[in-house]
């Protein structure tokens, strides 16, 4: 990671622009369904009640979702790239959805009939829990390579996925796993989106937070020498990445490779200065999963295929690519 300059914290013109094209992008979602409407149906007679009970009830929701969850995986990436200084760690890549999702089903066999909440809190817990165990293992070996910490990540995703799967087959839960960690917003309703609103909150504490994520990214000797408490400031984002992804994980499921793509674009174009790239990367990342949604609509119209198969598809090839022939820009 270089040192943010004075030159990365201007601002950039074109961002008004940029939230102009995420409205676009966000209100053609809400159009575009297996049900067709258009504004007017809003305002005819009797179809006007059927059409505003599908606005307010799906459309609405899954686009807010599918903006919030962009968003909040985009700066999570953003956050986890900078504390473990390694462009290719997200929390798909150091076992934090794996353990998100481990604490789900714990949920599921514990308390079947936990709220929301309670089930969120839970997979937060493991997420947590999932990330420090990764940046303990990581410390211990030293591992700072640009391929060898996310390879670290992948084998301990593995083999949480691995625990994660023998208790769904032993509790005949494999279906309902499927489920909760495909990424699929279709059945993000009214009255099970709300924890989405979190991510916002989230988002926010991490743009107050920036200039310290960008000094803790320096190192824990530099940053000590600028007088930041480096322990402190590590502890903060990895919280919030970790109630990032089990919000995300609670209501959708998981997506893969979306924070590693965004957040690596977004820093190669405009630096490491997350005071100036967090904004860009939050909306970067909401318009990417709402276009990847919208292909999932169209491609086989009027089936769906999930969110999550098409970010990962897409992700996991510049994933590839910024692997093979970028490595000396990003390790």
């Amino acid at each position: 990671m270089s040192a943010p300059s004075a030159a990365s914290a201007r601002p950039v013109p074109g961002f008004a622009l940029a939230l102009a094209g995420l409205a676009l992008l966000g209100m053609t979602s809400v159009l575009v369904g297996t049900t067709s409407m258009d504004l007017s149906s809003l305002l005819r007679g009797g179809e006007a009640d059927r059409a505003r009970l599908v606005l307010w009830a799906s459309r609405v929701p899954r686009t807010l979702s599918l903006l919030f969850a962009g968003m909040s995986m985009g700066v999570s990436a953003a956050i986890m790239q900078m504390l473990f200084r390694n462009r290719f760690v997200e929390p798909t890549t150091a076992g934090t959805a794996e353990a998100a999702s481990l604490g789900l089903l714990v949920a599921a066999l514990l308390a079947p009939g936990m709220p929301m909440l309670g089930r969120m809190a839970l997979a937060a817990t493991f997420a947590l829990a999932g990330t420090i165990v990764f940046l303990k293992i990581v410390d211990r070996i030293g591992a700072r390579g640009a391929v060898l910490v996310p390879l670290v990540g992948l084998m301990l995703g593995g083999i949480i996925n691995a625990l994660t799967g023998f208790l769904a087959y032993r509790f005949d839960l494999l279906q309902s796993l499927a489920a909760w960690t495909t990424g699929d917003f279709s059945g993000v309703l009214r009255g099970r989106y709300e924890l989405m609103w979190l991510t916002v909150a989230l988002a926010s504490v991490a743009y107050v937070a920036a200039d310290r994520f960008t000094v803790a990214g320096l190192g824990d000797d530099a940053a000590r020498s600028l007088g930041l408490d480096h322990g402190r400031t590590v502890a903060i984002g990895v919280l919030v990445v970790a109630l990032a992804t089990a919000s995300c994980i609670v209501t959708a499921g998981t997506v893969p490779f979306l924070g590693l793509l965004v957040a690596n674009l977004v820093s190669l174009a405009m630096g490491d200065n997350l005071r100036r790239t967090l904004p860009w990367i939050a909306v970067a990342g909401a318009a990417f999963l709402v276009a990847c949604d919208l292909v999932g609509r169209l491609v086989r119209y009027p089936y769906e295929i999930p969110v999550g198969a098409v970010a990962g598809v897409l992700g996991s090839a510049v994933f590839l690519y910024l692997l093979l022939s970028g490595r000396h820009r990003l390790g």
